[in-house]
């Protein structure tokens, strides 16, 4: 009797036996409505006016007067700009994920200009460094891992070169419209450029179950991924909420899911079990194989037969995905998506990115849900201002360096973090949240910026830019989980201090810095970071080899710069930005008369102030 229902469960899951039940007749598809359209996401892009402000002269730029008209809505302003270290230690971790030196502060404070500022924002966008910052940002929405995932997580040997390629396309400030254009149809805008191709590895960044029994169910469960990714990443929608039934909350249908998933059907044939797809995509031919709604999103029940078309939401004008010319060999189905989503006039994909660069700036999206601004989403803060600035990305000829310029150099962004007095007082009072921006939110810093700066501090991080991904050591604690060969540590030493975007992705373990501050799950797209506070993030910060390595150096290089009192200054100068108070110095005396110079290193770097950014 056991051997039987063994046999039975395991044809079932197989999928070789029929289902108990006829798949039930698919009810008409909803129509949309003008209410549909409504919905502040899905209407047109239009240029709204500048709202009228009492305080003109506090405005630096037009960003200004969308916050302060709200400001002065709720009898407030500006809180005052933040002190000169503040500022050039917030802009330097922004955009390059780094602390500044103290030769890039000492010159800051001295160059009165009125360029000044915007002298540092050119040259922290210029480096390298700025491309190294933001590809993490994105390699979290694209699901970027260097492992297939699931029980046995196989290693992707060529996945670093598309984290490369982000980093390289951000640094050269790829327009945003190709940006996108070449990570979904690189492979069919551009065939001969491999750069090109190497983008399209975006459409394959997802986790994999390679060792799954039937080759259907894997293509199914791919393509649904490939499609809700898309969705997400670019149009800010949860698309994969409609690959078993209609959407609950927002006008998409299961039949509008599976034509928009018609569009990705020639990336991929059947794949053979525990055969790894390719790092990149390449279409077998210009002919896509048929495509069907799947009746509850099974693989096993195909319904009616569809075709490739966009979102209707989305696509007021109706526009259709034209055959393949004469000649060609792939589908150009994922290039005329590519070039529809990429109008500068279509309602989601600007508004998407430029609310994604706002939260990293600011620590919250004008629309504090990135990758559902439809109905179960929040809508934005300031709706006036997200429009402006997705309509002014067009106008900046899609430059991400412009919008990044635009949002820094703003009296916004230079607001202070904390401060007091009555102002301040009806700030916190009436703005408590900092909704409004009535002041700039103080931020706790990634992992892997933490990483950074630490290393940077004690002078041992080596800037060396791309290549295949490094294995730093990790704890024994760690490593006696693993399975062979799982974590192979790098052989030269000066590898393992490279910076954290540079370490190797594995999706089923995380590096252990970065797992307590909040690292994502690779196996789907992260919006936002989770910031939790938590007793091991201080044990690990206290507790760690990696804590204990860089108190160690950092003292070392403390020790060269003279006596006690120079040692306390030089720390604080490369730690915080800033020399430290008369108190701070007291203190420092009183623990190194009892403690050894490490000791004052690993209690600095184990400071809220290591850690966060005003």
């Amino acid at each position: 009797m056991k051997t039987t229902i063994l046999i039975v469960l395991s044809l079932l899951l197989a999928g070789s036996l029929p289902a108990d039940k006829p798949a039930p007749t698919a009810e008409p598809e909803r129509p949309l409505t003008e209410d549909d359209h409504r919905h502040w996401s899905f209407r047109p892009l239009a240029r709204p006016n500048f709202p009228a402000v009492k305080q003109s002269s506090a405005i630096a730029n037009p960003i200004d007067r969308f916050i302060l008209a709200k400001l002065e809505e709720n009898g407030l302003t500006f809180a005052p700009e933040a002190g000169p270290r503040s500022l050039l230690r917030r802009l330097r971790f922004d955009l390059t994920g780094l602390p500044p030196t103290p030769e890039e502060i000492e010159a800051f404070l001295e160059d009165k200009s009125p360029e000044a500022y915007r002298r540092v924002v050119d040259r922290l966008l210029a480096s390298p460094a700025y491309g190294e910052r933001w590809a993490q940002h994105w390699l979290d929405v694209a699901r970027f891992a260097e492992s297939d995932g699931f029980e046995f997580d196989h290693e992707r040997k060529e996945a670093w070169r598309y984290r490369d390629w982000v980093i390289k396309a951000l640094n050269n400030d790829m327009p945003y419209d190709r940006f996108v254009q070449w990570q979904l149809a690189g492979d069919e805008i551009a065939p001969e450029n491999e750069a090109a191709r190497i983008a399209t590895g975006f459409l394959v960044a997802g986790p994999d179950m390679i060792d799954i029994n039937l080759a259907t169910e894997r293509r199914h469960e791919f393509l649904n991924k490939m499609t809700q990714a898309v969705g997400e990443v670019f149009l800010g929608l949860t698309l994969g909420c409609a690959q078993c039934h209609a959407h609950r909350t927002d006008p998409i249908s299961i039949e509008d899911f599976y034509r928009f998933r018609a569009i990705f059907a020639n990336t991929m044939a059947d794949p053979k079990k525990s055969q790894q797809l390719p790092h990149l995509i390449k279409e077998p031919n210009a002919s896509p194989p048929a495509s069907f709604v799947m009746q509850r999103g099974d693989f096993r029940r195909p319904g009616a037969a569809t075709g490739p078309a966009y979102l209707r939401i989305t696509n007021p004008g109706e526009q259709t995905i034209p055959p393949a010319p004469e000649g060609a060999t792939s589908s150009q189905r994922r290039a005329a998506l590519a070039a529809w989503l990429t109008r500068p006039e279509h309602p989601l994909t600007p508004r998407v990115i430029v609310n994604r660069v706002w939260q990293h700036h600011f620590g919250r999206a004008l629309a504090p849900t990135p990758n559902d601004l439809g109905h179960t989403g929040k809508p934005p803060s300031h709706p006036e201002l997200l429009d402006w600035l997705a309509t002014e990305l067009p106008r900046q000829e899609w430059s991400l360096k412009a919008m990044h310029r635009l949002l820094v150099t703003s009296r916004t962004y230079r607001q202070a973090s904390h401060g007091s007095g009555e102002a301040w007082s009806a700030a916190l009072a009436r703005d408590p949240k900092n909704t409004l921006l009535s002041r700039m939110s103080r931020r706790r810093l990634e992992g892997e910026a933490i990483r950074d700066s630490f290393l940077s501090a004690a002078g041992l991080l080596n800037s060396k830019a791309g290549g295949p991904s490094v294995r730093p050591p990790l704890p024994k604690e760690v490593t006696s989980t693993l399975l062979n060969k799982q974590w192979e540590v790098t052989g030269d030493a000066s590898e393992h201090v490279r910076r954290s975007i540079y370490i190797f992705v594995r999706r089923n373990l995380r590096y252990p810095l970065f797992d307590v501050f909040d690292r994502p799950d690779t196996n789907a797209s992260c919006p936002r970071r989770n910031k939790s506070i938590t007793a091991t993030q201080s044990l690990t910060l206290l507790n760690s080899e990696f804590s204990l390595k860089i108190a160690k150096a950092l003292a070392e290089r403390a020790a060269s710069a003279g006596d006690a009192t120079m040692q306390v200054e030089f720390l604080y100068l490369h730690l915080f930005g800033r020399p430290p108070t008369d108190r701070e110095r007291e203190v420092a005396a009183t623990l190194l008369m009892d403690s050894p110079l490490p000791d004052l290193c690993l209690a600095l770097l184990n400071t809220n102030e290591a850690i966060h950014v005003d």
